[in-house]
């Protein structure tokens, strides 16, 4: 540090707000304020949440399947006979199963968790920033939670990120609890409790939980009142607890003595390989996305469902800004000046508050931290990921938006126009995002346009008026809704809109495309993923990666698998309307493919295929065994709870079954029928779509040890050959065979 006098500091007001609690007749009336923000948070998330059609199926089908048996249940099987899990732990799932035993099977049972798991997240929220920065920042924090539209979405689905996202605020919650403990031991004890809370995290959805560990850490060691042995010491505890709270349940599986599941996801069976390949490192760096399959980012693409390319901008691309972005402009300026600040503070070697640094290092790094690991994932990223950002983007807003309106009320120097550049700064975003497609509510941008250029001009002219503190707060309300009416217009509309995406929720504009390749159609608006090169170019974008064995130029398929009968080759073709596939005449958008793929639906072919299977099944244990994994056995389970087993794992790209199981479960006759691909050719749009050699193999055997299933015994259709066939695999080539 230097010892050269430097003079005053050029600021000399507070950045932070004052974290007393109020008392009296204003602390009633902000609870109750925060109770209509819990409650407003709890219409969002319930309201139609009944439409979403079971949320993931994936999952569903799963929490039906854990209720079979405790091994089902402890280990998170995915199919009834416990031959696969889930490709995550089975933290999340198990309040879902909870609920289904509570009030039956149904879909808003199985949503409901989620449900008070956001709203809980809302409340705790408020209760942890109210330890740093006061009340009223605490309820714009939480506020700003509630009306995230990517929370909103995730909250009425059944993925695993709201109870995510829930244990990450209560460790924030205990954290801050141990920066104000006053004695060594309550910080320690919070401490382990913040440790214990992040594990729990782990057990949802594993290494995504770690993220804001280093952040934890960093801000006990600079913020602690402890000794620095102390912390030190501390800190060493807290890892420990951490890695047995975390371990404790991948340990458990991969070291049980009796039958179990096969771990989903990993390529050995071992919950520890899963940790650190397919939903660890893997699906940072890129490596485990396509764990012996073809992956799905390439359809997900077509669809606008892959998230962006990886890169700086990924928060701000057509995929996920609408979805997270909307005060990240915000956030960013305000970390810039509290930065400044805190060096400023450090330059001049002015003492600070040790719970404000905490406050801001926390938060602030969780921002940061979480939003770079997000935007620079390599492997398989879905947008709804982001809900991880939006209780760091609450707190550092709300707390941002108190610091620049006392720096605009401040009668010194010219900080109090950084309080203006914010409310532009917001509005001219939201206006770019809502411009994006103002097919949804695009009357949004000219409101938003219009409430913050009357705040923005309220403030300058308030600035300039003898008289700014009598309407300065009017205009500072102004300039915040101003900030959140675009958000919260996504966020009502998302309520209000029924979904069938459950896989891959989101806020906004429904995405027909995807919701047309579940039902089996080429949906009109499909369209070549932004920056892939129409064939006979060679070109893919960066970041994009093509299904396992297929070779460029121009998406060629690789050798005995050809192009599918209505697969779009250009943006063009899809626009015109004509023949989508060379030698192929009638093929076009919209055309039926099979049954089509997931969701919670049951076809009618596939439920005469399942009631025949279990007429003939001679008391087989597994009534049904389905190629392409959970995403074609859901429906099947979901709408019956049949035994069926999707073989594969989610995408049919795990050895699970083996050949070498296949054959055993026959020979002992726990499965008679199987429903695999045709045969002939792989198809890219059929059922062995997307597992890749794995898949094929099992397919192979199938074909080659059973014989085919006449449909006219079940009443089915035949197959027909000339079919149009979808970029996700669906049931168009779908064969019953019977060993």
């Amino acid at each position: 540090m230097s010892s050269v006098t430097h003079g005053p500091p050029p600021v000399t007001a507070r950045t932070e707000p004052p974290t007393s609690s109020p008392t009296g007749d204003g602390s009633r009336l902000r609870g109750w304020a925060l109770a209509g923000i819990c409650v407003l948070a709890g219409l969002l998330y319930v309201w139609l949440i009944g439409s979403s059609n079971y949320g993931n199926a994936y999952y569903s089908a799963a929490v039906r399947s854990m209720t079979e048996s405790p091994a089902n249940f402890l280990f998170g099987a995915a199919d009834p006979y416990g031959a696969v899990s889930v490709d995550k732990p089975p933290l999340a799932l198990w309040p879902q199963v909870a609920s289904v035993a509570m009030f039956g099977y149904s879909s808003w049972s199985l949503l409901l968790p989620q449900v008070l798991e956001g709203v809980a997240a809302v409340f705790l929220l408020h209760r942890t920033v109210r330890l740093w920065a006061g009340e009223a920042v605490a309820l714009l924090a939480s506020l700003i939670l509630a009306l995230t539209p990517v929370t909103v979405a995730i909250n009425r689905d059944n993925n695993t990120d709201s109870l995510l996202t829930l244990l990450l605020v209560a460790s924030a919650y205990a954290f801050m609890r141990s920066i104000r403990a006053e004695e060594g031991r309550s910080r320690t004890k919070w401490l382990l409790a913040c440790a214990f809370l992040v594990g729990c995290g782990f057990t949802a959805k594993m290494l995504q939980a770690w993220i804001i560990v280093p952040v934890l850490a960093l801000a006990f060691l600079v913020s602690s009142t402890s000794p620095l042995k102390r912390r030190i010491n501390d800190v060493l505890a807290a890892g420990a607890v951490l890695i047995v709270s975390s371990f404790w349940w991948p340990v458990l599986h991969d070291l049980w003595p009796g039958d179990k599941p096969y771990m989903g996801g990993s390529t050995d069976g071992s919950a520890l390989e899963l940790v650190f390949g397919y939903n660890g490192f893997g699906a940072l760096l890129g490596t485990g996305q396509q764990p012996g399959g073809s992956g799905i980012n390439v359809p997900l693409a077509m669809v606008g469902l892959s998230g962006g390319s990886p890169g700086v901008t990924r928060m701000f691309s057509a995929e996920v800004g609408d979805q997270i972005s909307w005060l990240l402009p915000l956030s960013g300026l305000v970390l810039f000046v509290a930065g400044a600040a805190g060096y400023r503070r450090l330059w001049f070697e002015i003492p600070g508050d040790p719970r404000q640094r905490a406050g801001w290092v926390l938060w602030g790094g969780w921002l940061v931290l979480a939003g770079g690991v997000l935007s620079f994932t390599q492997g398989i990223f879905n947008t709804y990921y982001t809900t991880m950002l939006a209780p760091a983007i609450g707190a550092v807003s709300a707390a941002g938006i108190a610091m620049l309106w006392r720096k605009y009320r401040d009668p010194v120097g010219h900080e109090w126009l950084l309080l203006p550049a914010a409310v532009a700064l917001t509005a001219l975003w939201a206006f770019v995002l809502v411009s994006r497609d103002t097919s949804w509510h695009g009357w949004t941008r000219w409101a938003t346009a219009g409430v913050g250029g009357v705040a923005l001009a309220g403030l300058i002219a308030g600035r300039l008026s003898a008289r700014r503190r009598a309407w300065g707060r009017p205009v500072l309300v102004a300039g915040v809704a101003s900030m959140l009416l675009a958000p919260a217009v996504w966020s009502v509309g998302t309520a209000a809109t029924a979904s069938d995406n459950g896989g891959f929720p989101s806020a906004g504009p429904p995405n027909n495309a995807f919701s047309a390749l579940l039902r089996g159609e080429l949906p009109d608006d499909m369209m070549m993923p932004g920056g892939m090169a129409m064939p006979g170019s060679g070109q893919l974008p960066d970041g994009m990666e093509l299904p396992d064995g297929m070779e460029l130029p121009g998406m060629e398929p690789p050798e005995g698998m050809k192009l599918p009968d209505g697969m779009p080759m250009s943006a063009g073709s899809l626009a015109s309307g004509g023949s989508q596939t060379p030698g192929k005449e009638g093929a076009r958008p919209g055309a039926r493919s099979g049954n089509g793929f997931g969701g919670a639906e049951l076809s009618a072919e596939n439920r005469r295929i399942l009631r025949y299977a279990q007429q003939n099944s001679d008391g087989a244990a597994i009534t049904l065994a389905v190629e392409g994994g959970g995403l074609a056995s859901s429906s099947f389970i979901i709408g019956t709870g049949a035994t069926v087993v999707g073989m594969g794992g989610f995408l049919g790209a795990d050895d699970a079954p083996s050949v070498d199981q296949l054959g055993r479960w026959v020979a002992e006759g726990e499965v008679r029928f199987f429903l695999t691909a045709h045969p002939g050719e792989a198809r890219l749009g059929g059922m062995a779509g997307m597992g890749g050699t794995v898949q094929r193999k099992r397919v192979d055997w199938v074909q080659q040890n059973c014989e085919v299933v006449e449909p006219s015994a079940y009443g089915g259709r035949p197959f027909d050959e000339d079919q149009a066939q979808l970029p996700l695999p669906g049931f168009s080539d779908a064969t019953l065979y019977r060993c």
